[in-house]
């Protein structure tokens, strides 16, 4: 376990993008409207969540258009 949560290399790919969902929709809400302490929090756990899935996906799709060569041509 971390310091709050579940190890993310402990969670199934199902559990490890449920979870990565839900800190993605409460981003907002947490910025905006959280005490620093929940956004260091969520800041963090975004980040070890994310760094995971990079982990095993490191070959993952990335879109053309999302690249600066792509973002130039639009």
């Amino acid at each position: 376990m971390t310091a709050m949560g579940i190890d993310p290399r402990g969670l199934t790919e199902d559990d490890l993008l449920r979870e990565l969902r839900h800190l993605h929709q409460t981003r907002t809400d947490t910025f905006l409207h959280g005490s620093d302490d929940a956004l260091a929090r969520h800041t963090s756990r975004t980040n070890e969540l994310e760094s995971e899935y990079l982990r095993r996906h490191p070959e993952r799709h990335v879109e053309p258009g999302r690249l600066r060569e792509g973002a130039r041509e639009r």
